[in-house]
């Protein structure tokens, strides 16, 4: 395929994401189909990866109630997850400024000054060559107690529901050789990227955002984490305002696109196999919109005659918000008993998933 094609190609698949994105702009089922949208995603890129997670963990995962001991694939997805609402949250040009890209490659410097002590007659102790308590003792339990502190605070912030970026490996030598390649310049290979950006700049922005992805893979820019390339072009297509009202579900697309092609030698192939990526996400998120509204109507006329201080209405929110709800997650969300719950899902005459008696879990048909 020339430029040309790969332009007019790029042009078609716009009105897609366009459409998809303008339907979600008045849509009454926006938010759930956001949220139901980034567990899909993070398990389609964790499948890109070759790695297996299943939805239903995930989603558990989430709520924090875990049915096992999560696995490393199921933290990444889970991560995934949690950095695509965080780019949600914030403005759309966030993701690619510094302050973003830092956060997002994990690159951010989370340093916590040390307090400083007040130690009783610590000028004559170090004065005193004899005393045991000598400064470099005092400065190695010192830091120690910074990290101390430093773990205490990151953890109370979690608990009170704070956004805190994940602690990463340093970015020096100190890292560990086992895991990371020391020779790897993660910094000179995301500038080449965002070279790769600032070219393509005048493209339209679907056939940039191919040539965006095309390159985040042939550079490999991070050595783990290489899902997060397709984060970041989302962002762009939101930035470029395609994508205004959502974070486009590229992982979700691309799992629809054969390897073969997605890793062709030939590098227009490659950008083709993208850019046919970004218009199968947009048809499975119309696809998803439409079922979303279609579940909602029909749960509407369940609620028609209902008291007021129903929790039914709570309950359609919580089922479109996630593409599966388990009994302890009713009743978390409801404050309402096992029994309640089960009536409550009843009533609503949702799809049970699991097929079996423990750890069930419903959905919409």
């Amino acid at each position: 395929m020339t430029f040309a094609g790969l332009k007019s190609a790029s042009k078609s698949h716009t009105e897609s994401l366009v459409r998809l994105d303008e339907r979600l702009a008045q849509s009454p089922v926006r938010d759930g189909w956001i949220e139901r949208m980034n567990f899909h995603d993070a398990v389609a890129a964790m499948w890109i990866e070759g790695e297996l997670v299943h939805l239903e963990d995930l989603v558990c995962r989430d709520a924090e109630m875990d049915q096992r001991t999560p696995t490393h694939e199921l933290t990444l997805a889970h991560t995934v997850v949690r950095k695509r609402r965080r780019i949600l949250s914030q403005a759309r040009d966030w993701a690619l400024g510094l302050e973003g890209l830092r956060e997002l490659t994990g690159r951010g410097s989370a340093s916590a000054a040390p307090a400083e002590s007040d130690r009783e007659g610590e000028g004559e102790a170090a004065a005193d060559p004899a005393d045991p308590w000598d400064e470099t003792e005092a400065d190695q339990l010192a830091e120690e107690f910074a990290e101390i502190d430093a773990v205490l605070a990151r953890s109370s912030r979690l608990l009170a529901g704070e956004v805190v970026p994940p602690k990463t490996a340093p970015q020096g030598d100190e890292r560990l050789s086992v895991l990371y390649d020391l020779d790897w310049n993660e910094d000179a290979r995301l500038a080449e990227w965002r070279q790769v950006l600032d070219r393509t700049s005048e493209l339209p922005a679907v056939l940039r955002a191919a040539l965006a992805l095309e390159a985040w893979a042939d550079i490999e820019v991070l050595q783990r984490g290489a899902w997060i390339g397709g984060l970041l072009v989302g962002a762009m297509l939101r930035e470029e305002g395609v994508t205004a009202n959502h974070l486009a579900c590229l992982h979700l697309g691309a799992q629809k696109i054969p390897r073969e092609r997605r890793r062709s030698r030939a590098r227009t192939e490659r950008v083709a196999a993208f850019i046919d990526a970004i218009r199968e996400a947009a048809v499975a998120g119309l696809k998803e919109h439409d079922r979303l509204l279609l579940a909602r109507e029909r749960m509407e006329r369940v609620l028609r005659g209902r008291r007021s201080s129903s929790k039914l209405p709570v309950l359609m929110d919580l089922v479109l918000s996630r593409p599966m709800v388990s009994t302890s997650m009713v009743q978390a969300a409801l404050k309402v008993s096992r029994q309640g719950a089960l009536d409550l899902i009843g009533a609503f005459s949702l799809r049970e998933l699991t097929g079996r008696g423990s750890f069930r879990a419903w959905g919409i048909v």
